[in-house]
């Protein structure tokens, strides 16, 4: 498994990660397990998960025991919700809660890498960026990163954390595959201009990328887009099961899988540190953790660019 460091923190990751999002969803304590096992067996040192996601820090926690000290362990914050039905967001007062009830579930003194899961409007982001300062300072987190943020706000928040001489964002966190890569454009140039690591979330798409859903056909009985809510339309579009499917006949006439190609894409990607990618099942986990090993050459690369310009 492949190396790569974390941004500018000289923490160093594998180029896959495991996203911890179905444990206590799709995964009971002992699938998770059994997840966990899989993906460290192939491999993978960094696991990605969230406080908003149900059970999974507590899972975590329970699984890891002795390992924790050879995993780069990373977690998110401000998305839970409070009795409004609002994000708790990103106040100091917020985050020096949720920090401790996230180690506590974790079961580990230290957090590497604990990230801003969303932007939050009412907290002026220097009060966030110093509530998260000291957090390193104290030893209690190693490096911070941020998740679906905007251009502007991650300008902004890189600008303040320079003149404040207060820990920076090392990593954005954002969707991005080869059926949606709008992040170059909204990101790329800050990317490049801060040195952040980029760990892209949803690398298949949805399952889009897997080569399951057929141009012209409904989806698979029991596939996440069957019965999906509103929030997953965008995979549903037409032209991008058939975009998918054309990017299936590219990797096949080279003798690699979808999947593989979705990685090994990401892999060659300017910033990218780890790929997240979740896993239901050990065998998922296992596959996913072998899927970035393509090398795709400046011609494959450039035609790739070719068939996705519009994504």
């Amino acid at each position: 498994m492949e190396l790569r460091n974390l941004g500018k923190t000289g923490i160093k990751v594998s180029i896959v990660g495991l996203g911890c999002n179905n444990f206590g969803w799709k995964a009971d304590l002992e699938g998770s397990r059994s997840i966990i096992d899989a993906a460290l067996a192939n491999g993978i040192n960094f696991l990605d998960t969230s406080d908003s996601y149900g059970p999974s820090e507590d899972f975590i926690g329970e699984v890891l025991g002795a390992r924790r000290k050879d995993i780069v362990l990373a977690t998110k914050f401000g998305s839970p919700l409070d009795e409004e039905g609002k994000k708790k967001g990103a106040s100091r007062a917020y985050i020096a809660q949720a920090v401790e009830s996230s180690l506590k579930r974790l079961k580990t003194d230290w957090i590497d890498l604990y990230q801003l899961h969303f932007p939050d409007p009412e907290t002026p982001i220097e009060e966030t960026l110093r509530a998260l300062d000291d957090l390193v300072r104290q030893g209690k987190v190693r490096a911070i990163g941020c998740s679906n943020l905007t251009g502007a706000m991650l300008r902004e928040a890189m600008t303040v954390a320079a003149d404040n001489g207060l820990t920076p964002f090392a990593t954005t966190q954002n969707e991005y595959n080869l059926l949606f890569r709008g992040m170059e454009a909204e990101l790329g140039d800050l990317i490049v201009e801060h040195g952040l690591g980029v760990l892209p979330y949803f690398p298949l798409a949805n399952g889009v990328l897997t080569g399951k859903y057929k141009p012209g056909q409904p989806a698979p009985a029991g596939a996440r887009l069957a019965d999906a809510p509103a929030f997953f339309d965008p995979y549903k579009d037409p032209a991008k099961w058939e975009l998918a499917a054309r990017l299936e006949a590219f990797a096949v006439e080279r003798g690699h899988s979808l999947i593989e190609l979705a990685f090994s894409w990401l892999a060659a990607q300017p910033g990218v540190s780890s790929i997240i990618a979740g896993a239901s099942r050990p065998e998922q986990a296992a596959h996913n953790a072998g899927a970035a090993g393509w090398k795709l050459s400046a011609t494959e690369l450039a035609e790739i660019d070719r068939m996705t310009a519009a994504a």
